[in-house]
């Protein structure tokens, strides 16, 4: 039998690493909750979230990481051919066999000595990248990588998750720390099978275990993952300026920080899923952007992910002065979210494509 007691340790490179780099993209499009409700429910029903974000009918999860990583590069004030790791994680890649990170690579002109190459671990694929990311560079074999958490969610229609599954995401350069707008102190990781959430092949819309997905999922590992990363740093909530947690809703990330001792203020700035939904891969990360976006140097971030089936990744990160320098060099994430068009069911339907002719 499998022993689970062995002792754990925290992920540290060899070589001090942050992120030199990063930037969000949000679609323009919206779909009230309110709307979605109107449809199945006459109006009647419990609104997790205000709304959500809808790609166009020309956007998907490679067009939305181009953009993203175009920002990131503005902010790294570095060229995309000194990227020698260009990683998009997704559970909407748009092709089941043709990688989303080489044309991603191409369209920013990373090609072609570099390393592609696309992730999956349904909503935390963003922060597995980054980990990765982190060795990679922390080992001294490459002196930039970029990880990107990007997607395009579905949820079938009438069912819970189409309330909130939404499109978005971010992309982050992880560099040497000297050059870094926000170094990453440490991480951990803790994973389990848990059948919370999943989708077969050639199946379009994901199912969901409902009694699974709060505990033992989400709740058991995004704050064990969360304390354990804190304890082995000697370190308690009031010892963080912010902390961001994976965002399926408005109440699960509240709640998980109230667990781990956060107050609401500490939450605040990175709590976007009221306005552009759940971002899936790009969830937790793209709250980390909206920090940052008004993060001061020296602010300790807790960074907690999660991934159904299930894992969580954590992140102790500290704001470095040259934030102050480079933030403004590419659009902020409220400045994406800011820029909305309001649609209605049957545009959402076709945008979505859930209306088929065959």
């Amino acid at each position: 039998m499998e022993n689970r007691n062995h002792t754990p340790k925290l992920l540290r490179p060899n070589r001090p690493v942050g992120f030199t780099g990063y930037g969000a993209y949000v679609p323009r499009y919206r779909i009230p909750a309110k709307e979605i409700a109107r449809v199945w429910a006459g109006g009647k029903a419990a609104l997790p979230i205000k709304e959500k974000a809808v790609p166009g009918l020309d956007e998907d999860v490679i067009t939305m990481s181009i953009e993203a990583a175009r920002n990131a590069l503005a902010r790294a004030e570095i060229h995309a051919h000194q990227l020698r790791a260009v990683w998009v994680g997704s559970e909407s890649h748009p092709y089941a066999v043709k990688p989303t990170s080489t044309v991603v690579a191409e369209a920013i002109g990373a090609v072609p000595n570099t390393q592609a190459g696309d992730w999956e671990f349904a909503c935390k694929a963003g922060t597995e990248a980054i980990v990765a990311a982190m060795g990679l560079v922390g080992s001294g074999m490459a002196d930039y990588a970029m990880a990107i958490g990007m997607d395009t969610a579905q949820g079938r229609p009438g069912d819970a998750l189409e309330y909130t599954a939404a499109a978005g995401g971010a992309a982050f350069i992880i560099g040497p720390a000297e050059g870094s707008l926000a170094t990453i102190n440490a991480s951990y990781s803790y994973v389990t099978d848990t059948p919370d959430f999943w989708r077969r092949e050639n199946q379009k819309y994901p199912e969901h275990g409902v009694r699974f997905t709060g505990e033992p999922a989400y709740f058991t590992h995004v704050t064990t993952a969360g304390k354990t990363l804190m304890d082995l740093l000697g370190l308690s909530a009031s010892d963080y300026q912010w902390a961001i947690f994976h965002q399926p809703n408005t109440k699960f990330p509240q709640r998980a920080g109230q667990m781990l001792g956060f107050t609401p203020e500490q939450i605040a700035p990175g709590l976007l899923v009221p306005t552009i939904g759940n971002t899936y891969s790009g969830s937790s990360i793209i709250g980390l952007t909206a920090t940052l976006d008004v993060a001061q140097p020296g602010d300790r971030i807790l960074l907690v992910s999660f991934g159904s089936g299930a894992g969580s990744d954590a992140f102790d990160l500290t704001v470095t002065d040259k934030i102050l320098e480079r933030r403004d060099k590419a659009l902020k994430t409220h400045d994406y979210i800011a820029r909305r068009t309001e649609i209605d069911y049957a545009t959402y339907a076709r945008l979505r494509g859930k209306i088929t002719m065959k």
